[in-house]
């Protein structure tokens, strides 16, 4: 199950693409599949085909957007976070090797598109929750555990 948190940023995202999607593009597309019937037989006519997939497609994210942007509980930024990893927490972390990792823990709604960000639902984030600079994390993988150190914490992209 998908937790329902979200950053504010995250939040306006998700509006902002259901705003392009009902006011931008869904109207374009209307306009198309209006126009491929227009050239009569329907099922041979590969743009009339296609531009109604797209619609069911943009019709579907439409309904999720509006029934999930309900759900989120947005998480704003506290100075009592401060000093420990918690939502809305940009992290690096090291591991024994000196490998490095930077990423925001952020809701599960708001990772795509973006590698730096990473869910508060993931292995990763729920092994640093609540620890500080130098602590240590152990981190369940598929093959094995990995321990991680914890390098920096910060609440504001700089």
């Amino acid at each position: 199950m998908k937790t329902n948190l979200v950053t504010p940023e995250g939040l306006e995202k998700l509006k902002q693409e259901l705003d392009h999607l009902w006011r931008v593009y869904r109207p374009e597309i209307t306009k198309k599949v209006t126009w491929a019937a227009s050239l009569g037989d329907r099922s041979e006519n590969a743009d009339y085909k296609e531009n109604k997939r797209i619609l069911r497609q943009i019709d579907s994210r439409v309904r999720f957007l509006r029934k999930r942007i309900h759900e989120l509980k947005v998480v704003h930024y506290s100075p009592q976070q401060e000093g420990k990893v918690y939502f809305g927490a940009w992290v690096k972390v090291e591991d024994e090797a000196g490998n490095t990792l930077s990423f925001r823990i952020v809701g599960p709604d708001e990772i795509y598109g973006r590698k730096d960000y990473i869910s508060i639902d993931s292995p990763m984030a729920r092994s640093l929750l609540g620890k500080q600079v130098d602590d240590e994390a152990l981190v369940k993988t598929p093959e094995n555990h990995k321990l991680w150190f914890i390098n920096s914490i910060r609440y504001h992209e700089n």
